[in-house]
């Protein structure tokens, strides 16, 4: 058999061919999928980068605004981890690019961790102030009840002292009478009489402070009207119209006193009817009497 040497060749280069392109075939194909998994590797890292920076702003967006002093570094933080989220969106995925955003990324993230750990250290000791401060305020609440507990039992008891060393009247006795040429004539006759004996015994108190003191007799016709009106004194916002004022020394002992008040020509003659004779020290009664005039 003879065989044509020019289509051997053509058979040959074709064989040959064949195999380039079986080799460049298997070679494209391996090339595409190493490729394609490059490109899905870099577009995971993008969204894992992408998917942290937003993390970090949400952590960021959540954060009380209550802390002056970290606020601008809030701010700042806040700013540029935004910024680098925004660029990593705009930029196409690339090893370089992924590799700086990483790098970025572990710096972001770092400065977050400090930031929120600062923030929880105030959070802490903000929450011990406040408990520190509702302990002091419910310790305070206390002692003022307490306080005011022992200012009203104090109250109480200087009240208490004030009343029992006040100025103690045991009885009031009066007598009416004729007064002529320096003598007493006792009557109960209204036409006759033109004076009144008034006797005071005062109780041995020994809590009433020693010294001179002075009391005020007020002798008040059937009329109404203050016989022998000596004229008004005034203790505090009370005022009383008297007969007569007498002064002593009270040594905290029992002690009478007696005294004649004499009525004035207007007084006079007296009214049939009954006369009230009371007894103040200062604007407080210590106790009185009545003389009925026929």
């Amino acid at each position: 058999m003879i065989v044509n040497p020019q289509l051997f060749n053509y058979r040959l280069i074709i064989s040959s061919l064949l195999v380039v392109l079986t080799v460049l075939g298997i070679y494209s194909f391996t090339n595409y999928k190493s490729i394609k998994s490059y490109e899905e590797f870099l577009k995971q890292e993008k969204f894992l980068i992408e998917k942290e920076l937003s993390e970090i702003l949400t952590s960021y967006d959540e954060l009380s605004q209550d802390y002056d002093l970290m606020s601008s570094q809030l701010q700042e933080a806040k700013l540029e981890t935004k910024s680098a989220l925004d660029s990593l969106r705009l930029l196409k995925s690339d090893l370089s690019i992924i590799t700086k955003f990483k790098d970025q990324l572990s710096v972001l993230k770092t400065r977050s961790r400090v930031l929120l750990g600062a923030i929880d250290s105030l959070n802490a000791a903000n929450l011990k102030l406040q408990q520190e401060k509702r302990y002091a305020l419910n310790t305070i609440e206390k002692k003022t009840l307490a306080i005011n507990v022992l200012e009203e039992t104090n109250d109480s008891l200087n009240k208490t002292i004030d009343e029992a060393a006040l100025l103690k009247v045991n009885s009031v006795e009066a007598k009416s009478y004729k007064l002529k040429l320096g003598k007493k004539r006792f009557t109960e006759k209204a036409r006759r009489a033109n004076a009144i004996d008034v006797c005071i015994k005062l109780t041995e108190n020994p809590l009433t402070i020693k010294g001179k003191k002075d009391i005020y007799i007020q002798i008040v016709s059937p009329q109404g009207n203050v016989v022998a009106d000596k004229g008004e004194v005034t203790f505090g916002n009370a005022s009383l119209i008297y007969s007569k004022k007498e002064n002593f020394n009270f040594d905290n002992k029992n002690l009478e006193i007696c005294t004649a008040i004499v009525a004035d020509d207007q007084d006079q003659p007296f009214s049939k009817g009954f006369y009230f004779i009371n007894v103040f020290h200062k604007d407080r009664k210590l106790g009185g009497t009545s003389i009925k005039l026929k």
